[in-house]
């Protein structure tokens, strides 16, 4: 099964772009994400149409924030992309005729909605700025490990 990883590589990019002061061009983008230039392109601008970034052309544009990552939830952003299928499972046929077929495709149905309802309340309690947080908490973490302990004399 093929999972869609738009929303992870997403949030990936707002991060970066978070940190920076300048625009970032589609091209160092792509560098972040190991993909063609193209795909980030097309991906920001459903962001854009959305209100979440905006882009500006020629020399020294790029894509930038245009939102209040305190405020914008990963909801939001999962909205931008489309709400895309949470779940790679379903129901091998969505108007079957056979009775029992019916009774499972009701029962997956149900969970289903039961599981994205809660997933897309979690989306909706975490914001950029909350994990933006936790790249700085893990970056300092880092740090700290890295550096040489004194001993004593």
């Amino acid at each position: 099964m093929r999972r869609d990883s738009r929303l992870s590589g997403v949030l990936h990019v707002l991060l970066h772009m978070a940190e920076r002061r300048e625009p970032a061009t589609s091209e160092a983008l792509a560098k972040v994400m190991d993909t063609h230039p193209v795909v980030i392109r097309r991906t920001m601008a459903g962001l854009r149409d959305e209100g979440l970034v905006r882009s500006v052309k020629g020399h020294g544009g790029g894509w930038t924030l245009s939102c209040d990552i305190t405020k914008v939830t990963l909801r939001d952003i999962y909205s931008a992309l489309g709400s895309p299928s949470p779940f790679a499972i379903g129901n091998r046929t969505e108007s079957p005729g056979c009775l029992v077929e019916l009774a499972v495709n009701s029962a997956l149905d149900q969970a289903f909605r039961d599981a994205e309802n809660l997933l897309l309340s979690r989306f909706g309690d975490v914001t950029l700025s909350m994990l933006s947080a936790d790249v700085h908490r893990r970056l300092a973490a880092r740090k700290r490990k890295s550096r040489p302990r004194k001993t004593r004399s």
